[in-house]
């Protein structure tokens, strides 16, 4: 395994060189770059690094430089937003990402599923989480028949021309939040669609996070892990429950906030899930994604980083079954 960060949220004044030289430094070994989507293109040009070639040399020679490697590009946008200027330009984020990863022999695209409108006329999406009254559930499967399978159906076909891997992150108030949906996605598309697996967003929801891991890498359906924690706060959530549209930053006041890795969950939870994803063959990247308000950038990330230091395996198990 190897410990990766998504270079945005932590260093958004930086250049690509200065966060390459600071994390070859903490013993990170693979970045994240993020290339459109809600995140934007901090660290990389999408268009000018899809076009020139000497824009794609650069970037590999400053990997090579700093002994490092993309474990990921990321497009976290809304590609079937119900606007269509909006999906179309998360749209064309996600398919730009897919042409840039297969010429930079990069794996795995992240993303979001997205989320439609409840019918066609809809301006804003709507993410649909209960069965009644019955119109949410003829809303619900609109979104999946008419929007969701064909769109990414399509976008799947366009992925594996490119030999690329796409990393749904299951996430609130997108259509694609939980295994079961992740599942229903695969299952309608095709095999590059999967996870790009983070806990953050599944531990408020009440998912067993060892047992998802292991019902989707049953399925092979694990191509990218993102490294975050979450720390949900028992008052809060005894009293209001834990779907809470209170904004990040007011942190005293939430049911449940993210945190640096082992601040949600500690360090024993930490190497049960490092087990659980050897377990069922995901043996790559640790992708630490830092967005701790209680933590400044540095020290949240360092926190992570020595965390995962300890308790990730770095080496193959090769020939070492001798005794059995």
């Amino acid at each position: 395994m190897k410990i990766g960060v998504l270079t945005t949220q932590p260093f958004p004044d930086q250049s690509l060189e200065e966060v390459l030289e600071y994390l070859s430094d903490m013993g990170v070994e693979c970045v994240e770059l993020s290339c459109g989507g809600f995140l934007g293109s901090t660290h990389m040009d999408p268009e000018k690094a899809l076009e020139d070639k000497s824009e794609r040399r650069r970037i590999s020679n400053l990997l090579k430089e700093y002994d490092m490697e993309i474990s990921a590009i990321s497009a976290h946008g809304n590609p079937i937003h119900p606007q269509e200027e909006k999906a179309e330009t998360y749209d064309n984020d996600l398919r730009t990402a897919i042409e840039l990863a297969s010429k930079l022999d990069v794996g795995v695209v992240n993303g979001f599923s997205g989320c439609p409108g409840a019918s066609e006329d809809a301006k804003y999406p709507n993410w649909i989480t209960f069965p009644w009254p019955g119109e949410h559930t003829e809303a619900l499967e609109w979104q999946w028949e008419e929007c969701i399978i064909p769109y990414w159906t399509d976008l799947s076909e366009f992925a594996d021309e490119k030999d690329v891997d796409i990393g749904i992150e299951m996430h609130p108030n997108m259509s694609v939040y939980n295994p079961e949906t992740m599942i229903k996605l695969r299952e309608e598309t095709n095999d590059r669609i999967g996870a790009n697996f983070d806990p953050s967003h599944l531990y408020w929801q009440g998912i067993d996070v060892l047992e998802a891991i292991q019902e989707l890498g049953e399925r092979d359906a694990i191509k990218h892990f993102h490294a975050k924690d979450t720390r949900i706060y028992d008052h809060h959530r005894r009293l209001n429950g834990v779907l809470d549209a209170k904004p990040l930053s007011d942190i005293r006041n939430r049911a449940w906030n993210f945190r640096s890795v082992g601040y949600g969950h500690g360090e024993s939870h930490w190497k049960d899930i490092i087990s659980t994803l050897r377990l069922v063959g995901y043996d790559d990247v640790l992708s630490i994604e830092h967005e701790d308000l209680l933590a400044s950038t540095q020290e949240g990330l360092e926190k992570a980083i020595d965390l995962l230091k300890r308790a990730a395996f770095r080496e193959e198990r090769k020939g070492e079954d001798h005794w059995l």
